[in-house]
């Protein structure tokens, strides 16, 4: 498979680079990736990018999102950060992607089981890691249940797992809020701004649709 062009991106509609993201994570599952010479597209992508996707995940080890989505050299942008929140930078490498690049989708990326989204929950604190999980605290004080104090950490999976899709909605509003190049463009018609869970013990991905 060849990489992407810049005929191929102008010919993606935000609509359908999530198409193409889903399409990727069956084949994922199915054990049915895609025959691709990465050599040859390292070769095709010399001279320009024309990613379709902007993709906000994790640093986990486990949710790589060129695999998971079967992409190959030049398909997607891939932002990670421990919990995959977003902040100056992160907006600003959003907006290259989208604006200045051409990508059709942001999609903000939590996954179940995550490490970050327990520290916060246990409100742990270390060295740097105390101010990055000052980033997620917001989506553990946002999930109301339950509200006994002693189900509300790493102990307790769902709630875990509640709070970092919640934390990828409040991500979603982060977005919206801090970049008006984003959402002006989402408001145009021009990208779709979406997220999902990936879910470490399947290798699905949930897409959060709206």
């Amino acid at each position: 498979m060849k990489a992407q062009t810049r005929e191929t991106q102008a010919a993606i509609t935000p609509q359908s680079a999530v198409q193409l993201l889903k399409d990727g994570n069956g084949r994922f599952l199915k054990k049915k990736m895609t025959d691709r010479d990465l050599l040859d597209q390292v070769n095709d992508t010399q001279g320009g990018q024309y990613p379709f996707a902007t993709i906000l995940s994790c640093i986990d080890s486990r949710v790589s999102s060129e695999l998971i989505f079967d992409q190959g050299i030049g398909d997607i942008f891939s932002a990670r950060v421990a919990g995959n929140f977003v902040n100056e930078d992160i907006l600003g490498s959003m907006e290259f992607a989208c604006k200045l690049a051409g990508t059709k989708l942001v999609l903000v990326l939590g996954h179940t089981s995550c490490g970050a989204v327990k520290g916060a929950c246990d409100d742990a604190k270390m060295g740097n890691l105390t101010a990055l999980l000052s980033k997620i605290k917001p989506a553990v004080e946002a999930v109301n249940e339950p509200t006994d104090a002693s189900l509300r950490n790493s102990k307790n999976i769902e709630f875990v797992n509640e709070v970092a899709e919640k934390n990828v909605h409040m991500t979603i509003e982060n977005i919206r809020k801090d970049s008006q190049v984003l959402k002006e463009m989402e408001d145009n018609g021009e990208i779709l701004i979406l997220g999902g869970m990936y879910h470490i013990d399947s290798g699905k991905v949930t897409f959060f649709e709206g």
